[in-house]
């Protein structure tokens, strides 16, 4: 089976009409999307989804994003996807990405930095069930 992750078009960049665009990267750079959907986190989900940050201080104004409006998450397969999609969205910070990357072309700030991805094999397969069932 292709190495999988998780994307995610988070709510900044799907109120800007910026879903196209933000896909049609991650094909260009040879990834194929499996499965996806539109979303609207409730508050006790998005405390779930990001329950690896409970105790850090930006966590409730994470949350609040996250419900402020939709998000479009989406399953990417192909050779070496996590790394490299991680090397296609760029760092959290828009200020400290990399020219040509995702973030650092439509991201607003840290928080509101219009993308996720999955960092690790763990992380894609615990944030994919999250999300998709064993039959996507």
């Amino acid at each position: 089976m292709p190495e999988q992750t998780l994307f995610m078009i988070k709510p900044d960049a799907v109120s800007r009409n910026l879903i196209g665009e933000i896909i049609r990267r991650v094909e260009n750079a040879g990834y194929r999307i499996k499965d996806l959907r539109m979303i609207k986190f409730d508050r006790d989900e998005a405390e779930r989804f990001y329950q690896v940050h409970r105790n850090e201080p930006f966590f409730q104004p994470l949350i609040d994003y996250m419900i402020s409006g939709s998000s479009v998450p989406m399953i990417l397969e192909g050779p070496g996807v996590i790394q490299g999609v991680r090397d296609l969205i760029g760092s959290t910070n828009p200020a400290n990405a990399a020219e040509g990357t995702i973030r650092k072309d439509f991201a607003l700030d840290g928080r509101r930095n219009s993308v996720h991805a999955s960092d690790s094999p763990g992380t894609a397969a615990r944030e994919i069930a999250f999300f998709f069932d064993q039959h996507s």
